[in-house]
């Protein structure tokens, strides 16, 4: 059998109807054929609740994984891992003194399951960093197995007691410390998760030599972060994973099998290895 990817099977549906079927379904074959696209792909066991239209070419690349915290309960991880899931990002700590209370139980978890697991640290605007950095050595193990590192930027709009923005200069410099540490404590270059807004207040021409893991889920990741170049995308919240009960953020590598294998050997983006490599900032060959 000839394989179709998911965007071809639903226009290879409608082309079909077009030709066949009266006007009255044709709009119930679009939505058949937009939901084939959404569910098939290469993890069929997986889906979402909400799917939104102008992201499914995240489908089409193979190497998929997910993101959790506390709000994901408990995680039956052997389901995740048959599930197909490559790698997980997991909450680990906030500020200055907050540790996600499932963190041992997902990163060990995670682990035994032979899923691929970094830990993240969501950057809080009222702590110094260098605070926040000790903080987050106390409390994540520097495992030489574990997936670089993730350091979570957004503004704290929701937050009860640092809802406030700070100035773009003061919150790069807060990030160049957080960087700097998180490298030492673990010995791999951190990725920078970030949203459309943080990214244009403050991370627009910045830190080009890090990886960088968008927040996009109603647009591919070009049409929303000015000159960016992608490394992963988060391109839903409303994902649906076997072995998490609700909602799970569901994201997409950018690249194929090669390109994962060599960031996994290196701990490095590959399109950027050659340079890094240059100056000692990779790991491997």
């Amino acid at each position: 059998m000839t394989f179709l990817p998911p965007s071809l099977r639903a226009e290879t549906v409608l082309h079909a109807v077009r030709r066949a079927a009266p006007a009255a379904v044709l709009g119930a074959a679009l939505a058949l054929a937009s939901c084939a696209g959404q569910q098939q792909g290469y993890y069929p066991a997986k889906s979402d609740a909400k799917p939104h239209p102008r992201v499914a070419r995240a489908h089409e690349l193979p190497i998929h994984g997910i993101d959790v915290s506390k709000w994901q309960g408990k995680i039956d991880w052997a389901s995740v891992k048959a599930a197909g899931t490559q790698f997980a990002f997991i909450k680990a700590t906030e500020g200055g003194d907050h540790v996600d209370e499932r963190f041992l139980e997902n990163w060990y978890g995670a682990r035994r399951a032979g899923v691929p697991r970094g830990a993240y640290h969501f950057m809080y605007w009222c702590r110094p960093a260098h605070e926040q950095a000790q903080w987050f050595k106390r409390n994540v193990p520097a495992d030489p197995e574990a997936l670089p590192p993730v350091l979570d930027l957004e503004w704290n709009g929701h937050s009860r007691t640092c809802p406030r923005k700070v100035p773009r200069e003061q919150a790069l410099a807060a990030i160049q410390v957080m960087l700097r540490e998180m490298e030492r404590h673990t010995g791999k270059r951190p990725i920078i998760y970030t949203d459309i807004t943080f990214h244009k207040d403050v991370l627009e021409g910045e830190f080009e030599d890090y990886p960088h893991w968008l927040r996009s889920v109603a647009a591919e990741p070009h049409e929303r972060y000015n000159g960016r170049q992608w490394f992963m995308w988060q391109y839903t919240t409303t994902g649906r994973v076997p072995g998490i009960r609700g909602d799970v953020d569901r994201n997409a590598f950018y690249g194929g099998a090669a390109e994962w294998a060599k960031f996994i050997a290196t701990d490095c983006d590959p399109r950027h290895h050659h340079r890094l490599a240059a100056q000692g900032l990779c790991n491997g060959k």
